[in-house]
């Protein structure tokens, strides 16, 4: 996830516009919706905004490192690994 938003920080914006924010920003969006889950059972996971295409790598760095503190399984790495490679692959950076 950390190397996902590195590459997006050097990417440039015209990539950031074709899909690379977009991408980002709905990595974070279900990485967040993930956590509030977890934290908060039973409740309405809350959006998180679109805050611009120059701050996606650092949504989806906060989300997955708030996703990370509440995984409970091997499995739930895994698949959290497999969602940040297929966001990284799709935003094609």
């Amino acid at each position: 996830m950390d190397h996902f938003a590195d590459r997006l920080r050097a990417a440039p914006q015209s990539r950031l516009q074709r899909s690379g924010a977009a991408e980002a920003l709905a990595l974070a969006r279900e990485l967040a919706r993930r956590t509030q889950l977890v934290e908060e059972p039973g409740s309405t996971p809350r959006e998180m905004p679109d805050a611009g295409m120059f701050a996606a790598a650092d949504q989806i760095t906060v989300a997955g490192h708030d996703f990370a503190l509440v995984l409970e399984s091997d499995e739930g790495v895994q698949e959290a690994v497999r969602l940040v490679e297929e966001a990284r692959e799709r935003a094609g950076v």
